[in-house]
């Protein structure tokens, strides 16, 4: 494959989050345009799904937050770009765009970035080391939530000569669609979850952390089930722990207290998360903190679920509040009741019509085919 465009990505590890999948997904976009495609990574799950006839992968510690592991992926990155006449080199994380600053600089090579999440600072010296995020040619942000945290807290960091933008982070559409789902699997998978589909199923997916709200959550199906005086759902909380035990304890504990154990079903990991979707009735994304963009929102969408999310982060932009979902005031139990109860009123009829457009607006707006073209055209008009 000869091209001139050659684009190396570096990314701590290839997971399944939003930051991994859109890597993936430029990876493998940019072999069907004629162009050469190279990730530099520590590992990851998402590794066994890469097709490696189309993306060179190479594994460096690029998840060491070590200065001198850093300085050292710098010089070996100087001789992957060197070897592979890299055009432009592409960081995802802050740790290996540290490297990633260092080897540009030596090589004269492009340099982009994405500014995946809000990253917190407590003190100028962990602001200076967030700042390498927006130090590169051509910034990209992944909502107009994240470009106006920029603008707020680097603005003496960019400069005028230095591009930031918005290119909104995209799903496979192609994945997340209800058609696809077969009846079959749905029942399998209930019956993994233990659950009977006598009842409708409230979803909330996410990692087990305090920040993604599971405890406002059964606060609010406890309110739920006073304000209608029975449990008419179950509520499915799906999400590693991650080694937060004491965590998932306290939502157990909270479960146990509002005497909902048979009602509340913690479940760990879903492989398939377009069926999750699928066989929810209505999905939830609580989050006490911004989302930098929002996946569960937009994935929910495309599946034609509604979706109550909260009032803040990304999902302002992805979720248009009463026509393709619900926004509820973020931390708020009794706000997140309102709006289920709401849902649980409603008729089939209104619930659909919220579902087509849900999935029309992540159709129009959140696709990975935009996402990634927008990518590649930004590439190709930096090195222009």
């Amino acid at each position: 494959m000869t091209s001139n465009l050659k684009v190396l990505q570096v990314i701590p590890k290839l997971g399944y989050g939003g930051a991994e999948t859109g890597c993936y997904d430029i990876a493998h976009y940019l072999p069907e345009n004629n162009c050469d495609s190279f990730i530099v990574t520590s590992g990851g799950d998402l590794l066994k799904f890469v097709d490696t006839k189309k993306v060179k992968i190479i594994r460096l510690p690029v998840q060491s937050k070590n200065p001198l592991l850093i300085f050292f992926n710098s010089i070996v990155l100087i001789g992957i770009i060197l070897f592979n006449n890299i055009s432009i080199v592409h960081a995802r994380s802050r740790a290996p765009a540290w490297s990633c600053l260092i080897a540009t600089i030596i090589t004269g090579r492009k340099f982009v970035t994405t500014f995946h999440g809000t990253y917190t600072f407590k003190n100028n010296l962990k602001k200076f080391y967030n700042s390498v995020m927006v130090r590169s040619h051509l910034i990209i942000a992944g909502s107009n939530f994240i470009f106006s945290h920029i603008k707020e807290n680097y603005s003496k960091y960019l400069e005028s000569k230095k591009k930031l933008l918005v290119i909104f982070r995209g799903i496979n559409v192609d994945y997340f669609d209800p058609t696809t789902k077969l009846e079959s699997d749905e029942k399998k998978l209930l019956k993994k979850w233990e659950i009977e589909k006598n009842k409708k199923i409230i979803l909330l997916p996410g990692r087990l952390t305090g920040w993604k709200g599971q405890e406002v959550f059964i606060e609010a199906i406890n309110l739920v089930n006073i304000e209608l005086g029975y449990e008419a759902f179950y509520a499915v909380i799906l999400g590693s722990d991650q080694g937060r035990d004491l965590y998932k304890k306290k939502l157990i504990r909270l479960a146990e207290q509002y005497r909902m154990t048979k009602q509340v079903k913690f479940i760990d990991h879903c492989k398939d998360m377009a069926l999750a979707y699928k066989v929810s009735d209505i999905v939830v994304s609580a989050s006490i903190e911004p989302e930098a963009f929002g996946r569960v929102a937009v994935e929910a969408q495309s599946m034609e679920k509604p979706i109550i999310a909260s009032n803040i982060g990304g999902s302002k932009e992805t979720v248009i509040d009463e026509k393709t979902g619900f926004l509820f005031e973020s931390d708020n139990a009794k706000s997140l009741c309102q709006k289920i109860l709401k849902i649980l009123s409603m008729d089939e009829i209104a619930l659909k019509l919220i579902g087509k457009e849900g999935r029309k607006n992540i159709i129009q707006k959140f696709n990975v085919e935009k996402m990634c073209f927008s990518t590649y055209s930004e590439y190709k008009r930096i090195l222009n």
